[in-house]
């Protein structure tokens, strides 16, 4: 479906992606009409406009992205079982054992003599991509603009190294992780460990937590299963995650809590709003999305959401970098705020909705 001008010309840029759509835009790579292309990590922007003679399918696995790119008429999916595509774009992650595997999926999806088009900024591994590329295919062309660099290469059989394909595709699969006892895998936040900030906040959930939560955030389970262990009372937690590729890892981790507590996961942009009502809502919130850059306006969104799912007497647990600044957005929401502890450069806040139900 080809969106409309109207959401398109209402989408921001970044220069990652307007990068990537170089070599079109210049002509360096042929778009043949009605050409069956596959992105892979798509974002939305003016720049798939580009695309509207070819039939698109998006892989975004992220909530946020997917939304965007549902919103301005896109057909997306978390992944796709198709292939044969004539040209697979790629935005790779900067974790480089997934952007490899994402290397090796554009090259399985691209039928011979397709093109696989990738780009990175400079600061995020974009040389790296473009001798992955050249290692992966068999060579690369580049370009060079925004602080950002785009490779491309057609798609040679016989000049496809299958054997790093494989290897590469293995990459970022499923994985037991701390001792056997969680399944996580390359990607993800903290994906091989359990974070200091979640540890913290661990520490300071009460035992006395009880009734239906939340989980803002979950990532693969860490939280959750925590505070199933510590706290018997808690009777169902739902557990809202961006990330999907973290979501069913999260329900691998809890599955062996489900006789003991309702568990349901939501992949949801959390800053549109949660469910509820809930006793209790307990969150590490993210502050990076796509970039290096702190975005406290994530963690605030985190807030709001909360604010909005708890019930009138019902209690918030959050863990944050300590110089984020969320105690104004908390302390104009909820009756009460508490930092009930402040170690490693980390805080945890207790907030109260207000008095009674």
């Amino acid at each position: 479906m080809t969106p409309p001008y109207e959401s398109r010309s209402r989408m921001t840029t970044d220069p990652v992606l307007k990068t990537l759509f170089l070599p079109l835009e210049t002509a360096q790579v042929d778009l043949d009409e009605e050409a069956r292309v596959l992105f892979l990590r798509a974002r939305a922007g003016r720049e798939l406009a580009l695309l509207d003679v070819a039939d698109v399918t998006c892989e975004q696995s992220f909530a946020p992205s997917r939304d965007a790119l549902d919103k301005a008429g896109y057909k997306v999916s978390a992944e796709t079982d198709e292939g044969g595509f004539d040209l697979v774009l790629v935005l790779p992650t900067r974790q480089r054992q997934e952007a490899r595997a994402q290397l090796a999926r554009a090259a399985m999806k691209v039928r011979p003599g397709g093109m696989v088009l990738a780009c990175a900024a400079n600061t995020e591994g974009a040389k790296t991509l473009e001798s992955d590329l050249e290692s992966l295919l068999g060579g690369a062309d580049s370009l060079s603009k925004n602080k950002c660099r785009v490779v491309w290469h057609p798609m040679d059989p016989e000049k496809l190294d299958t054997g790093l394909m494989a290897e590469w595709s293995r990459l970022d699969e499923p994985r037991a992780v701390l001792d056997g006892l969680w399944q996580s895998r390359p990607g993800l936040f903290a994906w091989d460990r359990i974070d200091p900030a979640s540890r913290l906040l661990i520490d300071h959930l009460p035992e006395t937590l009880s009734g239906r939560g939340a989980d803002l955030g979950a990532g693969f389970g860490v939280l959750s299963r925590a505070l199933l262990d510590k706290a018997p009372k808690v009777t169902s937690i739902d557990l809202y995650e961006a990330e999907k590729r973290a979501l069913d890892l999260a329900q691998e981790n809890l599955k062996g809590y489900r006789e003991r507590a309702t568990l349901t996961g939501i992949w949801s942009d959390v800053t549109k709003g949660i469910e509820g009502p809930y006793d209790f809502v307990i969150m590490n919130p993210p502050f990076h999305q796509t970039g290096k850059a702190d975005r406290a306006d994530v963690g605030q969104g985190f807030i709001k959401a909360a604010f909005g799912g708890l019930r009138s007497s019902g209690l918030l647990y959050l863990v944050a970098n300590r110089h984020l600044p969320y105690e104004h957005t908390l302390k104009d929401l909820f009756a009460s705020v508490d930092m009930i502890a402040d170690e490693g450069g980390y805080k945890v806040i207790c907030a109260r909705k207000g008095k009674g139900r």
